[in-house]
């Protein structure tokens, strides 16, 4: 009998909609050329738009309903009353769906958070109109509202606008809140761009107000990356000392944290300043002494030495992507399409303090248009070239030292390229490129990006934008014991 109701409701909206669809005026009419099976094409004659401000319509002036919803927050202290349709409810939502068929009265009440209630009306309005305008603040009570009633293409939209916005200014930061609620919500897709934004612009974030609010989770998932982009290891220490003064988190938390940093990264001159000045090493001094010390050998004695005795892989002996002149230089190419470019800088041969005072000269060359072998010109025995297609080409970018040299025993150099892009006006890390050499290794290196549109968020005052990173990699030489 409930059943047969809803159908019989549903059936007196389709009425009440025909009757305010009305006479109207003349739609689109489209051609469809294909044929019909009669030797001719067929038309369409559109009114999708005036549809949708019908059903618009029928919910703001309440025309034909048959459904009240009330919506209250858990004190009941905001309670909203809206006038819907069963039938657009149900075919937008299979949470609705069951709701109506088991219902026994023309009133419905629903239980929301009052961030949810807030913008429950635009949530209600999507559902009839299809298309929803929304703020910063508001995408997380959406998305939660989308979940919650399975409506999956408003909640595939609104993940794919927080994916798009994280660079946006907000006044006190919205992308560690919307990571936390992606953890919250298992949307792998929104939690890890939100990390990875993070990560990657971390800088800023240290700058920010957002830093000091970040749970002790995102911090350690942060602290475990190698990846982080920043100006050197004693910025992220800096960040490390502001959070554990605001939050004072329990004594297990704040050692994790100070034992993330990776002390050895830091010239010597900077571990006895922190050791001298720094209050929070200084109370948790003991939890860290055996990285102080082994940081302190590390840069005492070569690389080499070190690694005869101590696993130099372990993250302690790992650089992060650092942007201090030491580790690498910014390269900013204008009008990257036009022809090859290259450059030169110099690093420090290796972090520890045995090897600050040696430097590599380092040799770049970007080629915007770098073939490979298949698709270049081939030649006949005769000389002659055999025809083949040339077009396209991808970028590319190799790196090499100037000249070889004994010292470079025992490392390897890993060269990361990052490119920046322009944002809701910001400049933020659009690209990381890992590489030994070439980031032909890579595959997909600049593969999405238009050089040659002025336009492009790739392109800076039509220059593109990149750093390179040259990170030394020590091996080690510890033989096993049988």
């Amino acid at each position: 009998m409930v059943q047969q109701g809803v159908q019989t409701q549903a059936g007196m909206l389709f009425v009440a909609l025909c009757l305010h669809m009305g006479a109207a005026t003349a739609g689109m009419l489209k051609v469809d050329m294909t044929s019909d099976g009669n030797g001719g094409g067929g038309d369409t004659i559109s009114h999708s738009l005036t549809l949708v401000q019908r059903l618009e319509a029928l919910l703001i002036q309440g025309n034909g309903s048959d459904l009240s919803l009330r919506v209250e927050t858990p004190s009941a202290d905001e309670v909203k009353v809206i006038q819907a349709h069963s039938l657009v409810l149900s075919l937008q939502s299979p949470v609705f769906e069951e709701i109506l068929l088991s219902r026994n009265s023309s009133k419905l009440v629903l239980k929301e958070s009052s961030d949810c209630a807030a913008v429950f009306d635009k949530f209600i309005r999507y559902l009839y109109c299809g298309e929803i305008s929304l703020r910063l603040d508001q995408a997380t009570p959406l998305h939660k509202l989308a979940t919650k009633y399975q409506v999956t293409g408003l909640q595939q939209g609104i993940t794919q606008y927080m994916t798009q916005n994280l660079a946006r200014e907000s006044t006190s930061g919205h992308v560690a809140g919307w990571y936390e609620y992606a953890v919250q919500a298992g949307d792998v897709t929104l939690r890890d761009s939100c990390i990875q934004f993070m990560a990657w612009n971390l800088s800023s974030v240290l700058q920010s107000g957002e830093w000091v609010t970040i749970s002790s989770q995102l911090l350690m998932s942060l602290l475990q990356r190698s990846d982080l982009i920043l100006q050197s290891e004693m910025e992220l220490f800096a960040g490390i000392e502001a959070w554990i003064i605001q939050n004072e988190p329990d004594g297990l938390t704040a050692e994790n944290a100070l034992r993330a940093v990776r002390y050895a990264m830091m010239p010597p001159r900077e571990l006895f300043r922190l050791q001298t000045q720094s209050a929070i090493l200084a109370r948790y001094q003991e939890s860290v002494r055996d990285l102080l010390y082994m940081s302190y050998q590390f840069h005492s004695a070569s690389p080499m030495q070190m690694a005869k005795y101590f696993d130099v892989n372990c993250s302690l002996f790992m650089p992060r992507n650092y942007l201090s002149p030491v580790w690498g230089s910014p390269w900013i190419i204008n009008n990257p399409s036009r022809d090859d470019r290259s450059t030169s800088f110099q690093t420090q041969l290796g972090p520890s303090g045995h090897d600050s005072s040696k430097r590599v000269t380092w040799n770049a060359l970007f080629s915007p248009r770098w073939l490979p072998l298949s698709m270049r010109p081939m030649y006949t025995d005769s000389g002659a070239m055999q025809p083949t297609r040339v077009d396209g080409g991808r970028p590319r970018i190799i790196i090499t030292p100037a000249t070889s040299s004994a010292e470079f025993a025992g490392v390897n150099f890993q060269k990361t390229v990052i490119v920046m892009a322009q944002q809701q006006g910001k400049v933020v890390v659009k690209h990381v490129y890992n590489f030994h050499q070439s980031t032909e290794e890579n595959g997909d290196f600049l593969a999405e990006a238009d050089l040659y549109r002025r336009t492009s968020e790739y392109l800076i005052d039509s220059s593109l934008f990149l750093h390179i990173v040259v990170k030394p990699l020590y091996q080690s030489l510890i033989t096993s014991k049988n």
